[in-house]
Order: structure tokens, then C-alpha cells, then sequence
């Protein structure tokens, strides 16, 4: 004899964030400015300001050369120009940076080279709104 199993499907209501992500690769060269409501990804050489609402990734062979203006950041490359993090930027041991900082938290891992100033203002950074003006959080 056989029982009869009744399977109760349970109605699963989900929201997930729209993670968009741009990828810059290596041995690509960009020269101009990058606005993005999404995540960015730098492997290659970028001459430009980068404004973000989401997070900037610059892997080991990616640079930078310009402003930087985004919510978190992980620097494995190098970066020439001012950074503005509004809440985490992550300095891994092989990135270089030469220029000012200004960011809430910040992490250096060791033998990462910096070269500028940093303002670390407990929450007060300059981010970033759509319209890319900027404003005091």
C-alpha cells in the first residue's frame, strides 16, 4: 500500500539587488570620465574621474589616473589622484596611491604604499549623488 504525499508548495517572496557590474580588462586603455549606478571593476588603465554609487575593485595590474568618487573601494593596483570612499576604502599590500584621501574607514594591509594626505571624518565624506554634484552625508 502506497501513502499518498502531498507536497505544500510555499510561495518564496525574494528581493534582490541589482548588482550591475563593468569590467575595464587588462591590456584595455580607457581615457575619459566613468559614471555608474552599479559596481566597477579596473584591471586595465583608466585617464578619467570615476563617480559611483556602488563599489570600485582595482586589481593588481589596474591604474588609475584621476579622481576616484564611490561608496567602497579595494585598491590592489595603483591609483594617481584624489579618493573620495563614503564608508570603506581597503588598501590591499600590492597597491600603490599618490594623493589625498578622504574616506570614513580605512584599511592598509602591509608593504601598500601611500603617498598624500588622509581625512578620515567618522561618516562626513563627500559621496556621491546621481546627478554626480556632490554632497556632505
Amino acid at each position: 500500500m502506497h501513502k499518498a504525499v502531498k507536497l505544500k508548495k510555499m510561495a518564496k517572496t525574494q528581493e534582490t539587488e541589482v548588482n550591475r557590474l563593468n569590467v575595464i580588462g587588462e591590456g584595455t586603455t580607457l581615457n575619459g570620465d566613468i559614471k555608474s549606478d552599479g559596481d566597477v571593476r579596473i584591471d586595465g588603465s583608466i585617464t578619467g574621474n570615476i563617480t559611483l554609487e556602488g563599489k570600485l575593485v582595482i586589481g593588481k595590474n589596474g591604474t588609475i589616473n584621476g579622481e576616484i568618487r564611490c561608496k567602497n573601494s579595494e585598491v590592489n593596483g595603483t591609483v594617481e589622484g584624489k579618493l573620495f570612499v563614503s564608508e570603506l576604502l581597503n588598501l590591499k599590500s600590492t597597491a600603490v596611491i599618490k594623493g589625498d584621501i578622504k574616506t570614513s574607514k580605512l584599511a592598509i594591509e602591509p608593504n601598500a604604499v601611500f603617498t598624500g594626505t588622509c581625512n578620515m571624518d567618522g561618516g562626513q565624506s563627500v559621496s556621491t549623488v546621481k546627478d554626480g554634484k556632490s554632497r556632505k552625508q
